[in-house]
C-alpha cells in the first residue's frame, strides 16, 4: 500500500507512520520538515501546506492507496484536499476530534451516530464543519472520504493530565515531586479515555486502504475507562509520591485561567467512554495493549532517560497556586487539609 500522509511526524501520525513501515507499507510524508525526524523508510515532501497553491510538484503524477490528512483544521483546509486529491486516492481519511460529539452529553455512551455539537470550543465547530464539507463531497461526487475521531491521545513525551503544561508536559510531574497541590476538574470522579498513540496506530491502519470504511466515521481510542482521580493518582504512583488533590469546579477553573475554556469545557470536563463496536467489526482485532499505568510510567521513564526533557513551565506553575489560593479563601472545604 502507498499511503500519503499530510504531516506525519505529531503524535498520532508517527505512531501511524511507523506502524505501516514496520508492515512493508510505502508511506510519504508531506509536511515542513521542521519537526520531528520521520521514522526510517518514510519518504519526505518538503512544503508548507497551509501555504496554499498546487500540490507539490514532486507528487503530481502519483497516485496513492491512502491519504491521510492530520493538521486539517478549517473547512478551508479540506478544499485544499478535496482540489490537491480528487482522482489521485482511493481513500481519504480525515483526522478529526472526539471533541465533536454533544457537549454536554445527552448519553454516557458515545456511539459514532452520537450527535455533533460543541457550543464550547471552536477547534470542535471547525472540525465539524471539516466532517460536513467530506460529507457532501461524498454524497455527491463519491469522493473517498473517511473520517477518524481520535479522543486525547499521548506519546512516551507527552503526560496527558488534564491540568497541566501542553508544551512542558513534566510540569505536573515536577510539581508532585516538590510536594505541590494539583488541580482536578470538578470533583475528580468524571470517566475519562486517554490512549496510548501506538494503540491509536493499531485501530488506525487497518482502517487505511481499507474500502468498506469509505463513507464512514470511527472513533479510536483505548477501552479503559478512568477517573481523573485514578489518572492523576496512578501519575503520582508512577512517580513514587502520592499526589496532593485539589477538586475544583470545571467553571471556575475556566473562569479563573480563560486558556482552559475550550479543552475543559467542551471536552475533559464531562464523562466520557467509547463504545468501540463499529470499529471492531471493521478491526476484529483491535485491542488496546498499554493501559494508563503502564503508558504513565514509560513517559516518566522518557523524560527521566534526559534531564534537559524535564522543561517546567513557570508561568502555569504559578498560575496554578494563585488559583489554588483563591479556591482556599473561597472555598477552604474544597481544598484538602494541610494545603
Amino acid at each position: 500500500m502507498r499511503a500519503l500522509f499530510i504531516g506525519g511526524t505529531g503524535i498520532i501520525s508517527s505512531a501511524c507512520s511507523e506502524w505501516l513501515v514496520e508492515r512493508g507499507h510505502e508511506v510519504i510524508h508531506l509536511n515542513r520538515g521542521t519537526s520531528r525526524p520521520a521514522p526510517p523508510g518514510v519518504r519526505t515532501v518538503v512544503c508548507d501546506v497551509r501555504a496554499g497553491g498546487a500540490l507539490p510538484s514532486e507528487l503530481q503524477g502519483e497516485r496513492f492507496d491512502a491519504v491521510a490528512d492530520f493538521i486539517a483544521f478549517t473547512a478551508e483546509d479540506i478544499e485544499r484536499d478535496l482540489a490537491w486529491f480528487r482522482g489521485r486516492t482511493r481513500q481519504f481519511v480525515f483526522i478529526s476530534s472526539a471533541s465533536v460529539y454533544q457537549k454536554p452529553p445527552s448519553d454516557w455512551l458515545i456511539r459514532e451516530d452520537t450527535p455533533l455539537a460543541n457550543p464550547y470550543w471552536e477547534y470542535s465547530r471547525n472540525k465539524i464543519a471539516c466532517e460536513q464539507r467530506l460529507q457532501r463531497a461524498f454524497r455527491e461526487e463519491a469522493f473517498p472520504a473517511t473520517i477518524v475521531r481520535p479522543s486525547l491521545t499521548y506519546s512516551d513525551w507527552l503526560i496527558p493530565l488534564c491540568i497541566n503544561s501542553w508544551s512542558r508536559p513534566w510540569t505536573i510531574i515536577d510539581r508532585m515531586r516538590r510536594g505541590k497541590p494539583v488541580i482536578v476538574p470538578g470533583d475528580g470522579t468524571s470517566l475519562w479515555t486517554v490512549t496510548h498513540n501506538t494503540d491509536f496506530a493499531r485501530g488506525f491502519g487497518p482502517l487505511l486502504g481499507n474500502e468498506a470504511a469509505v463513507g464512514h466515521a470511527f472513533h479510536i481510542t483505548s477501552d479503559e475507562a478512568l477517573t481523573w482521580n485514578q489518572l492523576y493518582r496512578q501519575a503520582a504512583h508512577a512517580a513514587g509520591v502520592e499526589a496532593k488533590l485539589v477538586p475544583m469546579p470545571s467553571d471556575l477553573i475556566a473562569a479563573l485561567d480563560g486558556k482552559e475554556l475550550g479543552s475543559l469545557l467542551g471536552d475533559k470536563s464531562h464523562s466520557t467512554v467509547f463504545d468501540l463496536s463499529k470499529l471492531r467489526r471493521f478491526v476484529p482485532d483491535y485491542r488496546p495493549r498499554v493501559p494508563w499505568r503502564e503508558g504513565v510510567a514509560r513517559c516518566i521513564r522518557w523524560f527521566e532517560a534526559d534531564p534537559s526533557r524535564q522543561l517546567v513551565d513557570s508561568e502555569a506553575d504559578a498560575r496554578w497556586d494563585a488559583m489554588i489560593a483563591q479556591y482556599s479563601k473561597a472555598w477552604p472545604a474544597g481544598v484538602l487539609p494541610g494545603i
